[in-house]
């Protein structure tokens, strides 16, 4: 599986059933892409799939299914069935690499951020997040901003939207409700992902949870559920 076979899924309008097909086969242990589009089926673990669930701070679990150099595909996982990694900034941030989502089920609410900065009355700081092995380095930078709320745009099961490297946003799930999207990114050079948080919060390291593969299996089991109960359009 590629970036580019990803796209070409999206484009066509089949990234329902091969989302069956890819969870199925994490949930199940098969190879990467592998598993069929059937109904609900009994999950034995990823042995073999390669992939490794994180439980990421904006709240989601990720599964990650590409990389290549600077493009990533992964599918991220809203649900209350799984503690949530704790965020120590917040959950308004900005990529290093320009962003295409499309929902599998449930609705993510993608709301703009107004930033705007200032050093008189400021709100927030400017944290730069720099992924490593072990973790995330939460690094404070001089920058101070103003931050408020923006346009808020309502994303359903088989819509797919666009956001561009260095834009602030937030990803909401309306009601606390479950949601799962096929996250596909393209890195920009020169650009860094960075996230507001609190003016004092100092440098500090947070620890990137991995789950084990009895709990990777469970989470791609229950999207994979989610999505075959759910009446998602095709594509």
């Amino acid at each position: 599986m590629r970036y580019q076979d990803v796209l070409d899924v999206l484009a066509g309008g089949s990234a329902r059933e091969w989302a069956l097909g890819v969870l199925g086969g994490i949930a199940e242990g098969g190879p990467r892409g592998s598993g069929g589009s059937g109904g609900p089926r009994g999950s034995g673990g990823p042995r073999g799939s390669g992939v490794r669930g994180v439980r990421h701070p904006l709240g989601f679990l990720c599964l990650p299914l590409v990389r290549e150099g600077d493009l990533g595909v992964c599918v991220h996982v809203w649900t209350a069935s799984a503690r949530r990694a704790r965020s120590t900034t917040s959950q308004v941030h900005c990529h290093s690499w320009d962003l295409v989502s499309h929902v599998l089920y449930g609705q993510v609410r993608n709301v703009h951020a107004v930033v705007t900065d200032t050093t008189r009355s400021p709100t927030h700081r400017v944290f730069e997040v720099v992924s490593t092995p072990s973790g995330d380095v939460i690094r404070p930078t001089p920058r101070t901003v103003a931050y408020a709320p923006g346009r808020a745009e309502l994303f359903g099961p088989g819509d797919t939207y666009t956001l561009v490297a260095g834009a602030f946003h937030s990803s909401v799930i309306p009601e606390d409700g479950e949601a799962a999207t096929v996250a596909l990114g393209r890195g920009r050079p020169g650009l860094g992902d960075l996230s507001l948080g609190p003016l004092t919060t100092p440098l500090h390291h947070v620890r990137r949870e991995r789950l084990d593969d009895a709990e990777t299996a469970r989470a791609a089991e229950l999207a994979r559920r989610s999505l075959w109960t759910s009446n998602t359009p095709d594509g």
